[in-house]
């Protein structure tokens, strides 16, 4: 790199010799010559160098006195950036809001350029000469450049005044001699540069193959006529003659030993029809939700909107209708849900109208398919309650008007009754109107209980092949219980309507009679009522405990009123009147405060106490009032759903909206606590207004 001519100038000035700078007059030299060649006019800068430098002064310069120009002016420099924006925000995370972030960034870059060029002598560069595998003192133009001050010795100039040689020209390394010579390296991406190769494998071929053996084939030919035909209908005839004859000796057999009860089918075309029965039921099941797909759809996923704007209060929406043709002049007498199986439910078929009596029929229908029932036993009197058992869903006990209780299990085959009660096993003299499962005996045995209109309390327990039965009370008018059957007079003897166990204690339960009265009794002591409720003025026709609460019960009756107790008051704690006679009443499963009843003119009413402790929250009518009563209602154990039966054989469900099963709304940060205990609160807290006056009393 040659060094300025200012410092040959300075050298002149000063009276130094021009021969002990060697370095500057080989620079001039230089410098001279290639001027030369390119006809460059440069003068003697010698000259102009050593010469005085006058100031020149702009025309329009102000002119300022000596004191103006010795005044000191104090400016103070930030390094503050004045286009920097001050107001920044940006979101917090930790405080979920957004914030202004006071500190900017006052740096602001104009230029940047990463220089190139290293020291040839210097680590970095003996690095890359390394890397490129460059000889020493060569460069490339990609990377970045090597440069160094060198001196040859042919340009040294002689002391005694001798011309200086022009080899040093010659070796310039961007002459075009040192370009042809010398070969350039290869030139490569500067950025981001990698030499790599790689190779990736060829999988190697692979060929499988498999052959099937060949299904066997058969050909079958022959010719129809009327003697091949009536060959084969005399061999059907024979082969029926076969099974008559063997279910004859199977029937023979099943009388002798008791514990054979299953039949050897016929080997008939029935058979066939047997083996397709589950694939058919599902493909039913397909078709059916294909055809009622919009009733799918609401019963899954609408929600009546419009409840936001009725004040509380809610509505009912109609889902499917279930009937079935056999059944139409028998009215419905029970529901029941099954508690494994939330979709499947019982529907007991008889008649209330005493002088009408005659068949029944026991059918069980599931969500799934309201085209036709999944189960059917007719029977030969009518029913007129029912029950499944909880944990054996397959279980189902169920009560006659003649007086009988029976028990089908679903896992049998055929259209009897596993268990059932006769004359001799003591049946019930009068039409039974209530039957309840209770939990299993000392001895594991399934047992249940039923109340009857000859006053008797019975259990019964499933032994082997019989009912064996247990009175555990006997009703009476005059409020003792009698000890046994000769000892109290036929006019004495109080008719139960309807019973009820509790759903914590089992030995307690309560008994609704025919008179209006509700006994509170117990297994354990049968010689008296623990307590009796002067409740209605006609027959009481269902009573029910809380799900929840252990000391509140509900009962309703053909004298319009449905009343809310606690059982350790004699009064009722809540009384509806609902202008019609009420044919049944429930409590959900979801709230301790919410029940709904149904009213012969075809009405549901749906209550909340924790909403309205005076008047329902809906009020709906669904089937017409003159033509048609509606006699039950159950709640759907898990889905939003009730079903109601009315005197015409058919089962209507409905979908109640959010308001019907509106829960309390938690606060922003808080959770609601969930869970029995809860409900058993919420109940309590409107019972405490209900004790305070008596309390106060006392």
């Amino acid at each position: 790199m040659p060094l300025p001519n200012n410092n040959l100038g300075a050298s002149v000035r000063k009276g130094s010799i021009i021969q002990k700078l060697p370095v500057a007059k080989l620079t001039k030299v230089s410098s001279k010559k290639k001027d030369d060649e390119e006809g460059v006019d440069t003068g003697d800068g010698l000259d102009e160098w050593s010469g005085g430098k006058a100031l020149t002064k702009p025309a329009g310069q102000l002119e300022l006195t000596e004191a103006e120009l010795k005044e000191e002016i104090t400016r103070i420099l930030t390094a503050n950036n004045p286009h920097a924006p001050q107001n920044i925000v940006r979101y917090s995370f930790k405080e979920r809001s957004y914030k202004s972030t006071s500190i900017v960034d006052q740096l602001a870059v104009h230029f940047v350029l990463e220089g190139s060029l290293l020291h040839q002598d210097s680590d970095e560069a003996r690095r890359l000469r390394a890397k490129e595998s460059l000889p020493e003192g060569s460069y490339d133009r990609t990377k970045k450049r090597l440069f160094s001050i060198t001196i040859p010795d042919s340009a040294i100039p002689v002391e005694d005044g001798g011309e200086v040689e022009e080899g040093g020209v010659e070796d310039r390394p961007d002459s075009v001699a040192s370009k042809t010579d010398k070969q350039e390296p290869k030139l490569t991406n500067q950025f981001n540069f990698s030499e790599r190769a790689s190779l990736t494998l060829t999988n190697p071929l692979r060929e499988r193959s498999c052959q099937t053996e060949p299904p066997p084939r058969s050909i079958f030919s022959a010719t129809a006529n009327q003697w091949e035909i009536y060959d084969a209908y005399v061999e059907e005839l024979q082969k029926q003659e076969k099974n008559k004859e063997k279910q004859k000796s199977v029937q023979s057999r099943k009388h002798n030993d008791k514990s054979k009860k299953k039949m050897m089918l016929m080997e008939t075309q029935s058979d066939d029809i047997t083996k397709v029965a589950k694939a058919s039921k599902i493909f039913e099941r397909m078709v059916n939700q294909n055809t009622f797909d919009d009733i799918a759809q609401d019963f899954k996923y609408f929600e009546d909107a419009s409840d936001e704007f009725r004040d509380q209060k809610g509505t009912l929406l109609p889902l499917w209708k279930f009937q079935y043709d056999k059944a139409r002049r028998l009215s419905v007498t029970a529901l029941c849900w099954n508690k494994k199986y939330q979709d499947l439910f019982a529907v007991g078929m008889g008649s209330y109208d005493f002088s009408k009596q005659g068949r029944g029929m026991l059918i069980f229908y599931s969500l799934k398919n309201s085209a036709f029932p999944e189960y059917i036993y007719p029977t030969s009197s009518g029913i007129l309650c029912l029950d499944i058992h909880e944990q054996h869903s397959y279980l189902v006990a169920v009560g006659f008007y003649d007086g009988c209780v029976a028990v089908y299990n679903l896992k049998e085959e055929g259209l009897e009754p596993v268990y059932k009660s006769t004359a001799k096993t003591g049946k019930h003299t009068d039409p039974v109107w209530q039957v309840r499962w209770q939990n299993d005996d000392m001895d594991s045995n399934h047992n249940f209980c039923s109340v009857s209109s000859d006053g008797r309390v019975v259990s019964w327990t499933l032994v082997k092949n019989e009912l064996v039965f247990t009175d555990i009370i006997r009703l009476s008018l005059n409020g003792t219980v009698s000890e046994g059957p000769d000892s109290v007079q036929q006019s004495s003897i109080a008719c139960g309507t309807s019973f009820d166990f509790h759903k914590q204690i089992d030995y307690l339960f309560l008994v609704g009679t025919e008179e209006g009265k509700i006994h509170k009794c117990s297994k354990t002591y049968s010689s008296q009522f623990l307590e009796t409720y002067n409740a209605h003025s006609m027959a009481v026709d269902t009573v029910k405990w809380n799900h929840f609460h252990p000391k509140v019960f509900i009962s309703c009756s053909s004298d319009w009123t449905v009343k809310i107790w606690d059982h350790t008051i004699n009064t009722p704690m809540f009384t509806f009147d609902l202008n019609a006679a009420v044919g049944d009443v429930a409590w959900s499963p979801y709230s301790s405060t919410v029940f709904s009843a149904v009213t012969t003119d075809g009405t549901v009413h749906v209550f909340d106490l924790n909403v309205n402790k005076y008047k329902a929250i809906c009020q709906q009518q669904v089937v017409a009032k003159k033509k048609t009563k509606l006699t039950h209602i159950e709640f759907n154990p898990i889905y939003p759903v009730i079903i109601l039966g009315n005197d015409r054989g058919y089962v209507t469900s409905l979908k109640l909206s959010p308001n019907l099963r509106k829960k309390p709304k938690a606060k922003k940060g808080q959770e609601l606590p969930k869970g029995p205990e809860v409900e058993i609160a919420k109940m309590e807290k409107l019972l405490s207004f209900l004790r305070e006056p008596e309390r106060s009393t006392v």
